[in-house]
């Protein structure tokens, strides 16, 4: 059986991590809400920082 103290120290998140992962929300909202309205420079631009960017770092750090 696992340690179960050992998966709970890894996922510790700090506020850098969640700075981040709401900088990937809102990346990801507004790329989203842009494609709808039919940008097609902004919105692939927003996404792609959200995904490739901002949600690993967020994950990472």
């Amino acid at each position: 059986m696992p340690d179960q103290s050992l998966a709970r120290s890894r996922l510790h998140f700090g506020p850098k991590n969640w700075l981040f992962l709401a900088a990937a929300l809102v990346s990801l909202a507004g790329g989203y809400w842009l494609l709808a309205s039919g940008s097609t420079t902004a919105a692939p631009i927003l996404l792609v920082l959200g995904y490739c960017v901002f949600f690993p770092v967020g994950l990472a750090l």
